[in-house]
């Protein structure tokens, strides 16, 4: 009972004592993770960025201190309201500023116009999408022709959660992600492991074909 309880709220964190505990869990244990995604991203000054799935907002924060320049734009989408709710609290003066925007949306339906997106970033994400074609090719869609994508994970540990029924199905695997990006129309996808501060990780490629 207890991994279905913990899959459903990792997968959609609610305003609940088991969602309290997963945004801390997300804030702790995935900062390394999502600080990086970000470094690995090549943002510059003056794109305009998207996190999917963005969580308490670790990753926008490390994100909004490299849109140095007053055309840079940062985007977030999330599916679940508590934690749209509590990255907009900790991004509100960047919000009100119009420097950020946050959707509380599925990753499958993003109210963002066609090829308006330089770089997309996601950590710990796409394999709580119900349908991983329908969130590639919404990702693709709204992302300029060029545009890179990267996606992070610890395969080790999503292999865990996956044998203890925590995730259930097949979208966890890299391969099923990787073959849906291919479909969708990106380009250079690749998977690539990285190691940092003791921490192995993977960091996986894509480049918007248009």
């Amino acid at each position: 009972m207890w991994t279905k309880i913990l899959g459903k709220q990792l997968g959609l964190p609610t305003r609940s004592v088991a969602g309290w505990l997963v945004g801390k869990l997300l804030t702790s244990r995935n900062q390394v993770l999502e600080e990086n995604t970000v470094q690995l991203c090549g943002i510059q000054p003056g794109d305009t960025v998207l996190e999917l799935g963005h969580g308490p907002g670790v990753g926008l924060q490390a994100a909004a201190k490299l849109l140095t320049d007053p055309t840079g734009h940062l985007i977030g989408v999330d599916y679940s309201e508590y934690m749209y709710q509590m990255a907009k609290e900790q991004m509100k003066e960047l919000v009100a500023s119009g420097k950020v925007t946050l959707h509380h949306c599925d990753v499958a339906a993003m109210p963002l116009v066609d090829s308006s997106v330089d770089k997309v970033f996601h950590c710990n994400c796409y394999y709580f999408w119900p349908d991983l074609r329908k969130g590639t090719t919404e990702i693709h869609r709204v992302m300029k022709p060029g545009g890179q994508m990267v996606t992070t994970l610890r395969l080790v540990r999503v292999a865990r959660l996956a044998a203890q029924r925590v995730m259930e199905g097949e979208n966890w695997r890299p391969e099923a992600y990787m073959a849906a990006l291919k479909d969708s129309g990106f380009i250079d996808v690749r998977m690539e492991d990285k190691q940092l501060k003791n921490i192995t990780f993977q960091a996986i490629y894509a480049t918007a074909s248009k």
